[in-house]
């Protein structure tokens, strides 16, 4: 048998979803997490496989997937997506040539810091990054909630909410708040955000000053979420759980640093319970995180 490891193309995406699916469900129910990923339209990878095509690859043999790897670029920041190998080829050669391959796109971008955002548990994976040269930062933590443990206790200080748009204001205000908080503007991920029929993004207004943005998709989760000012973060996100709760969604989530004390100690004051715990890992330290609530482990 021959693997070979070639450029993704559409065609693949959603088988490529498929095993990621199935190798996320291998590892959290072998640590005891139970079955955590399903399967989903794989909009965000088409996204970035029009925009960078260089960054998503597939391993396979004999016309069968046995590996995905995607990263993305955004100014000087290469974010490694995903890499999974289906579980009957781990251990095995698949990984190092899918790792090659990736590694090549962030040399080639030019990139100055290399992000990428794993299992906490998952010590054999953490130990080839740490090769790589990207090292534990801090963790993050999935959690969750019942719609209807916060309908009638969600109380406290929020702010307005505007729906968000594609005019020259509105973008420029994302992008300022992104290099003030990530160091780097996310222009192009916001305008996938607002054009995706299942999200919603809101401006955040404390009085007449903007203070940040959130968005929520139609499943109740919450991300990504910036503030202008780390003191605003509480009160943002009560405003996204105020939101999630108006989606209508079964159960309300989100995806909190471990550096934003203030909004984790909220989340489990309205008794939201930690159902993963994630790490962020880097080339270097970057970025605000008590001013930043990623999205998930693809999107930061």
């Amino acid at each position: 048998m021959t693997v070979v490891c070639r450029p993704a193309r559409a065609e693949d995406l959603e088988l490529a979803d498929a095993l990621v699916v199935a190798s996320i469900n291998d590892l959290t129910l072998r640590h005891g997490f139970g079955a955590m990923a399903a399967a989903s339209p794989p909009n965000f990878q088409l996204f970035s496989l029009t925009d960078d095509p260089d960054g998503l690859w597939v391993a396979e043999d004999e016309g069968r997937i046995l590996g995905f790897a995607w990263s993305w670029i955004c100014g000087h920041i290469w974010f490694l997506a995903q890499l999974f190998v289906t579980p009957d080829r781990q251990g095995g050669s698949v990984g190092n040539e899918l790792i090659e391959r990736t590694l090549d796109h962030a040399k080639k971008s030019g990139a100055s810091i290399r992000v990428l955002i794993t299992f906490a548990f998952n010590a054999v994976s953490q130990g080839l990054y740490i090769r790589h040269g990207l090292f534990p930062r801090f963790s993050i933590y999935t959690v969750s909630v019942p719609r209807e443990r916060l309908i009638d206790s969600l109380n406290g200080l929020k702010f307005k909410c505007a729906p968000l748009d594609e005019t020259a204001s509105t973008m420029a205000r994302l992008m300022h708040a992104d290099e003030r908080v990530l160091g780097v503007s996310r222009e192009k991920h916001h305008r996938y955000l607002i054009n995706d029929s299942r999200t919603r993004g809101f401006s955040l207004y404390d009085g007449d000053d903007w203070a940040g943005y959130v968005y929520v998709d139609d499943r109740g989760h919450i991300g990504p979420l910036a503030v202008l000012r780390s003191g605003a973060v509480t009160t943002a996100f009560r405003t996204a759980l105020g939101l999630a709760v108006e989606s209508g969604a079964p159960q309300v989530s989100a995806f909190l640093p471990g550096a934003s004390e203030a909004v984790l100690a909220t989340a489990l004051e309205q008794g939201m319970r930690i159902k993963l715990p994630m790490l962020l890992m880097a080339s270097r330290d970057f970025g605000s995180w008590a001013q930043y609530l990623p999205r998930n482990p693809g999107f930061m």
